[in-house]
């Protein structure tokens, strides 16, 4: 995929997140495709998306950067919205390492996010 594919690719991956559709966020990943968050057991793409919908039902993802690699991608994005739980408001940043095939799905995720500020945000415990 080049450049340009690539960065189209993002933005519809970005608004799909935004779509309360968790099935049309598994469509950019190949079959049997699962994605690790945090360094997590592989998950299917569709119940991770399907969690973070229901946990974040006004959820807004933006695609904020890409980063190719020689046979890697990382995909930067913020995810903003206000936590079901709690309803406090949550804006946090991370991203994923994409491993995409040559018909231009993801084969491979993993998510890395900073797990201790999201959960001061979820909790609405002040920064420090």
């Amino acid at each position: 995929m080049n450049s340009e594919n690539l960065n189209e690719f993002a933005e519809r991956y970005a608004k799909t997140w935004c779509s309360n559709n968790p099935e049309a966020v598994a469509a950019f990943y190949a079959p049997n495709a699962s994605i690790s968050v945090n360094n997590g057991a592989p998950t299917p793409m569709a119940e991770v998306a399907r969690n973070f919908m229901r946990d974040f039902p006004d959820m807004i993802v933006t695609f904020d950067k890409l980063e190719p690699r020689e046979d890697q991608t990382i995909f930067h994005w913020t995810l903003t919205g206000t936590y079901a739980g709690t309803g406090n408001h949550v804006q946090i940043s991370g991203y994923e390492l994409w491993k995409i095939n040559d018909a231009g799905l993801i084969t491979e995720s993993n998510g890395h996010f900073d797990t201790a500020e999201y959960e001061r945000q979820v909790s609405g415990t002040p920064a420090l």
